[in-house]
C-alpha cells in the first residue's frame, strides 16, 4: 500500500511540474518581442554613398575610394588607424556616373517599367574585404541603420545588386549576398576558385570569363609569333590560379616563359616603399633582352605597386624598363592625385584585351553637365572634384584664399585621360548594361505577372511585391539591345556572351594618353577567326622604332632547318639543324624534316620538293648517237663483209672453214650489232621483253657457230689421219646440230624467264637524287645471269677448243683468230658483269651496249679481217694450187 501511494505522489507531482512548464512557455511566446529601429543607428556609417530614390531599388558597390592604413600595432582599435583623407580614384567615379546615366534613361523611357521609377543605393567597397562586407550588409538594412534582415521605418527591398569591379571584391560580396538569392550582376573581372563556383549560382558576370581573355592573349602571341615573355602576376592567390591556368596554355601553343615575377599586393602605408624596394632584385630579371613581351595579371590593388616601382627605377639605380605590355581587362590607366606627375612612358605600345564597349547617344552631353551640385546624394564627387582639380569645395574663412577654392564651373572634359575620360569605358559600359538588364528583367516580370495589364495599382503592385529571387528566371533568359545597338544576353551560367576589344595605349609626355581600338577578338568566332587585328594601326614603344618587336629565345630556323632543342632549356630556345638530303621543312621552326615524294627531290636549299627529270638513254644525246650510229657502222661493215664472201664464196679461203657456218656467224653479228639498238630509247613493254633475249639468243647463236667452227677445223685434221674413225663425224650435219642444240638451249633458257618472270619497264627513284630512272626491271636476276652465265660457257668451251687447235696445219686455219675473238669476248663480259652491277641508269645501259658492240667487233675483226685482207688485197694467196703446195709441205714437215 506504502508503494502504490509513493507512486501517485510522484505522478501528480511530475504534472504539476509540467503544468508549470507550461504556463511560462505560453507567457513567454505571447510576449511582444521587438528591436527598437530608432536605436540601431550605425556606430561607423560609410561616408562615401550615392543614392537615388525610387519605387524599385538596385543596390551598387563601387571602387571609388580607398583609406590608407598604418600597420596595426594590437594596442588600439582598428577605427582609429584610419587616415582621415581618403584617397580617390578619379576614372572609377564615371561607373557611378554610368549608372546614373542608365538610371535616367530607363526612368523616362516610357517603354520600360511605365509609372515605376528605378531608384539605387551605391556604397564603396574601399579595395577592402571588411569594409566590402560592411557595404554589403549596409545595402540590406535600412538606410542609416546597420540592421540586416529587419525592416526598420521605410524600407525598400533591394531587386539587385551590381558590384564589384574586381574578383576579390565581387567574392566578398557574393558570399553575402547568395544566402539572399538576389541577383547580384558583377561589372569587373570575376575568377573564383574552382571550389567556389558552384556557390555563387545567383552571380551574373557582365565580363566574359577570364579563360576567354587568356586564349586571346594566346592568339595575340601567336600572331606575332612571340614565343619567349615574361609573366607578371599578383602575389596572391588569384595570381597562383592565373599561372596554373596560363603556364599549360603557353606550352600547349609553343610559347615558353623566360620569368615570372610575383607583384605584391597594397600593403599598409609604413610598409609600401619596403614592398616596393624588395622588388628592386626580382626586378633585374625582367631586363631579359630576348623577352621583350610582358603578359601582366594586376588586379586594381595590385597595379600601383608596378607602376610605382617602374616610377622609383631611374632613383634606385636601375635602367628604364621598355616592353610591350600585354594586359587584360582589369587594366586601365588612371592615376591617384598623389601620381599626378608620374610618367607613364613606359606603358607607351601596351595591349590590352579590354571589354567591349560603345558610346551610348547623349552620355558626352550628361558628363559635361556634371558639377558639384548635380546630385543631391552623391557622396563621392566632393573627393572626385578636390582631387582631380586640385581644390577645395569648403570655403576657408581663416586664410581668405581663393585661389584653391573649387568655383564648380570647372570642366571634365579638361581633365587629363588618367583622371578622367569622356567617353564611356569597358568597366562604365558593363554597369550601363547591367541596369538595363535588371530593368528588361523586371519589365518581362511584369508582362509575365499582370497579362498586359494596363491598371496603374496592378502595375505598381506586380513589382512592389517582388521577391529578389524570383528575377533569376527572366535575367537568365532576356535578351535586349541597348541604345548602342549592342545585343545583350546571358549564357547559361550567367556570362554575357560578349567580346574583347585589342586597344592599343598611347602615351605622351604630358601624361596623358588616348586607346585605339586596333582589332577585336571574338571567343565565339570559327576556329581561326576568333582575333582580328590590324596591325598597321599598332603604334609600339619608340624603342622598338615602330618595328614588329621579335620576342624570342632562339632565332627562328629557317625553312631547310630544324628546331634540335639545347640540352637543360625550355623547349624554346633550340639550335637550328639543316634537313638530311631527301628531306625538307618547308616552314619556320619546324620540329622534323618531311620526305619528299619519291618522284621528287629536294632542292638545294632543302625547303622544296622539286619533281625529278626522268631519265633513259635517248637517241637525242651524245650517248645514244654514239652507241646508234657505232652499232649501225659495224652492221654495216658486217654486212659489207657478207657480201664480200658471197661474191667470192667459191675461192678456197671461203670454202675452207664450212662457208656456210661462215654465213651464220656473219648474219648473227649483224644482228648482233643491231640488238643494242633495243637499248636505246624510253623502255616499254614490248623492249623490255626484247631486250636482253633477243641479245642472248643471238650472241649464243654466233658463239656455237664460232664453236662448230672449231670443232668442224679439230674434226677435219682428226679425219685426215689413218684409220681414223672422225670421218664418220664429218659432214654437214655435226656443225649445224652444234649451232641448233646450243641456241636451243639459250631459247629453253629464255622461254623459261618468260613463263616465270619476265622483264617490264620499272622506274627506279631511289638510285639518283634528282631523276627517275627508267629502266627495264630483268624480273628474275638469277634467270638472267644464267643467259650470260651460259654465253659465258659457250665462250670458254669455245676458247678452250681453238687454243688447242690453233697450231694444227692448216693453209687456212681460223682457230688462231677464234682464239683471239674468244679471249677478248670473255675479257669483255667478265668485266661487264661488275661494272653493269655498280652502275645505274644511262651507264648501265651504255655499259651493255658497249660490251654488245666491243664482243660483236671482237669476233667480226680478229675472224674475218685476216681473210678479207687476202680476198681484197692478196688474191694472188687466195689459191687452190697454193693451197695444196702448202699443204703438201706441211705434211712433209
Amino acid at each position: 500500500m506504502e508503494a502504490d501511494n509513493w507512486k501517485k505522489r510522484f505522478v501528480v507531482r511530475v504534472l504539476l511540474v509540467l503544468l508549470l512548464l507550461l504556463v511560462l512557455l505560453t507567457c513567454s511566446v505571447c510576449k511582444k518581442h521587438f528591436i527598437n529601429c530608432t536605436t540601431a543607428v550605425d556606430p561607423l556609417p560609410l561616408s562615401h554613398e550615392f543614392s537615388q530614390p525610387g519605387d524599385l531599388v538596385v543596390g551598387g558597390i563601387a571602387s571609388q575610394v580607398f583609406l590608407m592604413h598604418e600597420t596595426p600595432s594590437f594596442e588600439m582599435q582598428p577605427t582609429q588607424l584610419l587616415i582621415n583623407e581618403p584617397v580617390s580614384e578619379p576614372k572609377n567615379y564615371q561607373h557611378i556616373l554610368a549608372l546614373a546615366f542608365a538610371l535616367k534613361e530607363i526612368n523616362e523611357n516610357p517603354h520600360i517599367l511605365p509609372n515605376i521609377t528605378l531608384g539605387v543605393r551605391i556604397l564603396n567597397s574601399y579595395y577592402n574585404a571588411r569594409m566590402t562586407n560592411k557595404a554589403t550588409l549596409s545595402l540590406l538594412s535600412t538606410q542609416q541603420r546597420f540592421v540586416p534582415n529587419y525592416k526598420c521605418a521605410i524600407f525598400k527591398t533591394l531587386t539587385a545588386v551590381i558590384g564589384g569591379l574586381d574578383s576579390e571584391t565581387s567574392v566578398n560580396m557574393a558570399t553575402i549576398i547568395a544566402n539572399y538569392k538576389m541577383p547580384q550582376l558583377t561589372y569587373g573581372s570575376f575568377s573564383p576558385a574552382q571550389s567556389e563556383e558552384t556557390q555563387f549560382s545567383s552571380l551574373y558576370q557582365m565580363v566574359p570569363k577570364e579563360a576567354y581573355q587568356y586564349m586571346g592573349v594566346i592568339r595575340l602571341l601567336r600572331h606575332f609569333n612571340w614565343t619567349w615573355i615574361g609573366l607578371l602576376a599578383v602575389d596572391d592567390d588569384r595570381g597562383d590560379r592565373f599561372l596554373q591556368t596560363v603556364v599549360p596554355l603557353l606550352s600547349k601553343n609553343d610559347i615558353c616563359f623566360a620569368f615570372t615575377l610575383r607583384i605584391p599586393k597594397q600593403t599598409y602605408l609604413n610598409d609600401l616603399t619596403d614592398a616596393v624596394l624588395s622588388q628592386a632584385e626580382m626586378f633585374l630579371v625582367a631586363f631579359d633582352e630576348k623577352a621583350t613581351v610582358c603578359f601582366v595579371y594586376a588586379e586594381y590593388t595590385s597595379k600601383y605597386i608596378l607602376k610605382l616601382l617602374l616610377y622609383l627605377a631611374p632613383f634606385i639605380s636601375l635602367p628604364p624598363l621598355h616592353k610591350v605590355w600585354i594586359v587584360t581587362s582589369q587594366w586601365d590607366f588612371e592615376s591617384l592625385s598623389v601620381q599626378r606627375i608620374w610618367d607613364i612612358e613606359s606603358f607607351h605600345g601596351t595591349i590590352s584585351f579590354a571589354v567591349h564597349s560603345n558610346q551610348p547617344p547623349g552620355f558626352h552631353t550628361f558628363l559635361q553637365a556634371i558639377n558639384p551640385s548635380w546630385a543631391k546624394r552623391d557622396g563621392f564627387i566632393q573627393n572626385f572634384w578636390e582631387q582631380v582639380f586640385s581644390c577645395s569645395l569648403k570655403v576657408s574663412s581663416i586664410h581668405g584664399d581663393s585661389e584653391n577654392t573649387c568655383t564648380g564651373e570647372e570642366k571634365l572634359e579638361t581633365l587629363p585621360g588618367i583622371f578622367f575620360e569622356m567617353s564611356m569605358t569597358g568597366h562604365s559600359y558593363n554597369v550601363y548594361n547591367a541596369i538595363y538588364a535588371v530593368a528588361h528583367a523586371l519589365q518581362a516580370m511584369y508582362l509575365s505577372r499582370s497579362n498586359h495589364r494596363q491598371l496603374l495599382k496592378g502595375e505598381q503592385l506586380v513589382l512592389q511585391n517582388v521577391q529578389p529571387w524570383q528575377l533569376h528566371r527572366f535575367l537568365r533568359n532576356i535578351t535586349f539591345h541597348n541604345t548602342a545597338g549592342d545585343a545583350m544576353h546571358f549564357n547559361e551560367k550567367g556570362e554575357l556572351r560578349a567580346g574583347f576589344d585589342v586597344t592599343n595605349w598611347i602615351t605622351f609626355p604630358n601624361g596623358s594618353f588616348i586607346r585605339v581600338k586596333v582589332g577585336r577578338f571574338d571567343p565565339w568566332a570559327p576556329p581561326g577567326k576568333e582575333l582580328m587585328i590590324d596591325d598597321n594601326k599598332i603604334v609600339w614603344h619608340r624603342t622598338f622604332n615602330q618595328v614588329v618587336p621579335l620576342s624570342v629565345c632562339s632565332e627562328n630556323c629557317s625553312p631547310g632547318y630544324i628546331r634540335k632543342k639545347k640540352e637543360g632549356e625550355k623547349f624554346c630556345c633550340y639550335d637550328c639543324a639543316p634537313c638530311p638530303e631527301g628531306m625538307i621543312s618547308e616552314k619556320k621552326d619546324m620540329d622534323t624534316c618531311i620526305k619528299c615524294p619519291q618522284d621528287h627531290y629536294s632542292n638545294h636549299h632543302q625547303n622544296n620538293c622539286v619533281p625529278k627529270d626522268t631519265s633513259f638513254l635517248s637517241y637525242e644525246e651524245p650517248i645514244g648517237i654514239t652507241s646508234a650510229t657505232l652499232a649501225i657502222s659495224f652492221s654495216l661493215a658486217t654486212v659489207l663483209v657478207f657480201g664480200t664472201f658471197v661474191k667470192h664464196r667459191d675461192s678456197p679461203i671461203v670454202k675452207a672453214n664450212n662457208r656456210n657456218l661462215t654465213y651464220i656467224l656473219l648474219i648473227s653479228i649483224v644482228y648482233c650489232f643491231l640488238s643494242s639498238l633495243l637499248f636505246i630509247g624510253q623502255p616499254g613493254k614490248v623492249t623490255c621483253l626484247l631486250r636482253q633475249m633477243t641479245f642472248g639468243v643471238i650472241f649464243s647463236v654466233a658463239i656455237s657457230t664460232v664453236l662448230a667452227k672449231t670443232i668442224t677445223v679439230v674434226l677435219a685434221f682428226m679425219a685426215t689421219k689413218p684409220g681414223s674413225r672422225m670421218k664418220l663425224f664429218m659432214g654437214k650435219r655435226l656443225p649445224y646440230s652444234v649451232v641448233l642444240s646450243c641456241a636451243l638451249v639459250q631459247v629453253g633458257i629464255c622461254v623459261l624467264w618468260l613463263s616465270t618472270s619476265p622483264p617490264f619497264p620499272d622506274m627506279d627513284m631511289l638510285s639518283r637524287n634528282e631523276e627517275i630512272i627508267l629502266e627495264c626491271n630483268e624480273g628474275s636476276a638469277a634467270v638472267f645471269y644464267c643467259v650470260l652465265g651460259y654465253m659465258g660457257f659457250l665462250a670458254i668451251v669455245s676458247f678452250i677448243v681453238a687454243f688447242l687447235a690453233r697450231k694444227l696445219p692448216d693453209t687456212f686455219n681460223e682457230t688462231k683468230f677464234i682464239t683471239f675473238s674468244m679471249l677478248l669476248f670473255c675479257s669483255v663480259w667478265l668485266s661487264f658483269i661488275p661494272t653493269y652491277l655498280s652502275t645505274k641508269g644511262k651507264a648501265m645501259v651504255a655499259v651493255e651496249i658497249f660490251s654488245i658492240l666491243v664482243s660483236g667487233a671482237g669476233l667480226l675483226v680478229c675472224i674475218f679481217t685476216p681473210k678479207i685482207y687476202i680476198i681484197v688485197l692478196k688474191p694472188e694467196l687466195n689459191n687452190r694450187e697454193l693451197f695444196k703446195k702448202r699443204k703438201n709441205e706441211n705434211n712433209t714437215n
